[in-house]
């Protein structure tokens, strides 16, 4: 659509708040008329060319019953309520959302939107979930709070708030996408989660205020949620569950997706177990799950000309220290395997002294005993 006046804001909202109508339909409309202005000249024959004729004959009643005053009230009314509405083509809206097969034509939010400059990650899983995947989700979310990265979920019972919870407990932020209006809790019982968010992250639903949370409306709203993240977490999954539209909708979206592996006798992790098995990532602690995130995230954020030019750099070090250094990589070696590489000829004894002194110097990273990598 563009940079969007606010006069056409008002039109996008309006359009926005009649989801019910045509929901995802909105992108063949907006082609057709990319200034939402011209929606409202439409003729009721032109509304049945692009949509089917019952949501066509609605739509154009309630266009000629509409002025641009009573729009205006309208989008004055939800500032008024603390709700807050961003469109596409504006410079707020989220902009990993851009690049997802189907993005929201605008986002009601309460709070504050995610920076699309960001490392984000999706946490999801089971409902009734176990003690197991209730300490991971919770161990999860609080190494990503004091590590600065915002945790996107459903804000549902289970794995999606606890993992917020615990990011918001450690320092951190988060992000709940509703399958319901923003100004309707679902559910009841994290109010408390709810009332957190709007202060440390926020709350967002492509639905307008007073949606109620009915079964259809979730699974549209899973691409949100992944679509806002950097990668996504499957905490813990039956074999048959929502999460299971998520991953499909971040695998199509070219997400990240990670799997807690659990026991092949517990139902709760028969999902996970078989996303492994189809060539999910695994994920079995944070520190490891983070170290890939971010290089990852550098690698897809830098040119090709810049990762070229990073590899290349050497540090400033010694002749006999730069060698070593070299045979050193990200995963750990054996002082053995070192020398082997080595041209020049010396003893364990040296090699070990020499690996120490870059350990000192910040090069290199003792994993354990005779273990060794780059820092």
């Amino acid at each position: 659509m563009g940079d969007l006046q606010k006069e056409q804001l008002y039109y996008v909202q309006w359009l926005a708040s009649q989801y019910e109508l045509f929901g995802k339909l909105h992108r063949r409309v907006l082609e057709a008329y990319p200034d939402p202005r011209e929606i409202f000249q439409v003729s009721k024959e032109r509304w049945e060319e692009l949509l089917p004729e019952k949501q066509a004959g609605l739509l154009w009643k309630r266009c000629q019953a509409e002025s641009m005053a009573a729009m205006q009230e309208q989008y004055e009314k939800l500032r008024e309520q603390g709700i807050s509405f961003v469109a596409r083509g504006q410079e707020e809206y989220p902009r990993r959302l851009n690049d997802i097969p189907d993005p929201p034509l605008g986002l009601y939010y309460k709070g504050g939107l995610p920076d699309g400059d960001s490392l984000a990650v999706a946490v999801i899983g089971s409902r009734d979930c176990s003690e197991y995947g209730s300490y991971v989700a919770r161990h999860l979310g609080c190494c990503l709070g004091e590590q600065g990265i915002s945790v996107i979920s459903g804000m549902a019972r289970g794995i999606d708030g606890i993992s917020q919870q615990a990011a918001l407990e450690a320092g951190g932020d988060s992000f709940g996408v509703l399958g319901c209006g923003v100004d309707v809790c679902y559910p009841q019982s994290n109010q408390r989660l709810y009332q957190t968010l709007m202060g440390h992250g926020g709350i967002l639903s492509e639905y307008p205020p007073g949606t109620q949370p009915i079964a259809r409306n979730f699974p549209p709203r899973n691409r949100i949620v992944s679509g806002l993240a950097t990668a996504v977490v499957v905490v813990e999954a039956a074999l048959k569950s929502g999460t299971s539209i998520t991953v499909s909708m971040a695998l199509e979206q070219g997400r990240e997706v990670y799997a807690v592996p659990g026991r092949i006798t517990d139902r709760l992790s028969d999902g996970c177990n078989r996303l492994i098995k189809q060539g999910a990532a695994v994920y079995t602690d944070p520190e490891g799950f983070l170290e890939e995130l971010r290089e990852t995230y550098f690698l897809q954020s830098v040119s090709p000309t810049k990762k070229k030019a990073k590899k290349g750099k050497e540090p400033d070090l010694r002749e006999d220290l730069l060698s070593l250094w070299k045979q050193l990589e990200h995963t750990p070696k054996t002082v053995e395997e070192i020398l082997h590489g080595l041209e020049a000829s010396i003893s364990v004894q040296d090699c070990t002294i020499k690996l120490m002194e870059l350990v000192l110097s910040g090069h290199a990273k003792q994993v354990s005993s005779g273990h060794f990598c780059k820092a």
